[in-house]
């Protein structure tokens, strides 16, 4: 049976005409070449309806769309490589004006295939190496898979690039290190106190430094009370994000009681002054934690110098961000590496992709005459051979099939995946096998 089951395969694998060759390419709007207030104009509201517009209206034949808050991004699978269509059809999505439109940045081929690989690795994002991005372009790529917006030949791409991307991770040292601010301070808190989740935890603002300050405590499992100037921020935030809201003027008088604070705030004035830390601190048997993670600051420098109080600012943060950027950067060129030696193997499995419906096609037309003579000769033995005769002949069959294709088409894989002018060559196995004269039909 295993001739006949090769055969099938073979057969069943593509079912499609002999076509130009599919590029990838790749449209791109990010935090590098964009101001936010341009990159969010690129966003698609409708990303279903924005997959259907490029497939129907811009000549592709599979889409794949990644929006994060850094990048606005088309992958798309093409019998042409008309970036105007593409880049036409986005602006005609969202009314965007020619000036606006030259921000789209557009890579095919290989460099696409590159760029996705960096993308997913974790070098093409504003934090190197952070662990988010895999999980987007994952999400991205199965929603327009599941969708049937992408298939075949983003499915390759998109497959190996997120096990690259995997790869990278587990190999080096990439995404090792804290290089959030938030983190980085929850971090140091966590190893100046006994037990973090057991403090009484205070975070003064409402803007998004606070918001990153708080996802951490509560990813940690920290309960905290949240207080901003106005009351109403406070309780929003506190439904939105997390933290017990306190109004603004409880919190300042709370100074006594807790263990850390951590402030973020955009106040143009000392939330912390010297006066009232040093009141707050007579008579307290326990040391207080204060980060002050705002710009400018808005803790009295001069709290420092008080008994009890660890004051840590901006500055040493940034110095410990640094210093993992600094040992993440090392392993960039070791991710690169990985890179490309992945490129190459891909490029080779592109090539094989391109000229896999001409096999194909090969191995149909020559069935369909195995499976007219096989007939032929079954309906003459029909009266003098038994089923099991039947399925010998049959497999006989299967076996000369396999034995007469095998080697050339292994030949025309090899000269197809070697960069030779493989395209007239796929036309002229395509001619000799009359495929033409099917499509025609």
């Amino acid at each position: 049976m295993g001739e006949k089951k090769q055969v099938t395969a073979a057969i069943k694998t593509h079912d499609s005409h002999f076509s130009p060759p599919v590029q990838i390419i790749n449209a791109r709007v990010t935090y590098k070449n964009a101001p936010i207030h341009l990159l969010e104009k690129f966003a698609f509201k409708d990303v279903d309806a924005a997959h259907r517009a490029f497939i129907e209206n811009a000549g592709v034949d599979e889409c794949v769309i990644l929006q994060t808050c850094n990048r606005v991004e088309v992958f798309a699978a093409a019998k042409s490589q008309d970036r105007a269509k593409i880049v036409g059809q986005w602006g005609e999505t969202l009314n965007l004006e020619g000036r606006d439109l030259e921000s789209v940045q557009v890579n095919t081929g290989k460099d696409a295939i590159v760029h996705l690989l960096k993308l997913t690795s974790g070098l093409d994002s504003l934090v190197i190496g952070e662990d988010q991005i895999i999980g987007q372009v994952r999400r991205a790529f199965e929603y327009s898979k599941s969708n049937r917006y992408a298939s075949a030949n983003l499915g390759v791409v998109f497959d190996r690039a997120l096990k690259v991307g995997s790869r990278v991770r587990n190999a080096t040292g990439i995404n090792k290190g804290n290089v959030s601010i938030a983190s980085i301070a929850v971090n140091l808190a966590d190893e100046y106190v006994d037990d973090l989740k057991a403090k009484k935890v205070m975070l003064i603002g409402s803007g998004e430094a606070a918001s990153l300050v708080a996802k951490v405590l509560k990813k940690r499992g920290v309960d905290f009370m949240i207080t901003s100037r106005t009351y109403d921020r406070a309780r929003s935030f506190s439904e939105t994000v997390a933290g017990t809201p306190v109004p603004f003027d409880t919190a300042l008088g709370m100074f006594h009681e807790v263990d850390l604070i951590f402030v973020a705030s955009t106040a143009p004035y000392f939330l912390i002054p010297y006066d009232r830390m040093e009141a707050a601190m007579k008579g307290r048997k326990g040391a207080i934690m204060i980060f002050d993670l705002s710009t400018p600051r808005t803790v009295d420098e001069r709290v420092a110098s008080i008994h009890g109080v660890k004051l840590v600012n901006m500055d040493q943060i940034k110095e410990l961000v640094e210093k993992n950027m600094r040992s993440r950067m090392k392993e960039v060129q070791s991710a690169e590496k990985i890179i490309d030696s992945e490129i190459h193997s891909m490029e080779g499995m592109m090539k094989r992709m391109k000229g896999e419906p001409v096999i194909v096609s090969v191995f149909k037309s020559v069935d369909a005459i195995r499976e007219r003579e096989l007939k032929k000769a079954l309906s003459k033995l029909a009266r003098n051979s038994t089923p099991e005769q039947a399925r010998i002949v049959e497999q006989l069959s299967y076996a000369i099939v396999k034995g007469i294709l095998a080697t050339p088409m292994n030949y025309l894989r090899k000269e197809i995946e070697s960069g030779s002018e493989n395209e007239e060559l796929m036309k002229t196995v395509a001619k000799m096998f009359k495929y033409e004269d099917e499509k025609r039909q």
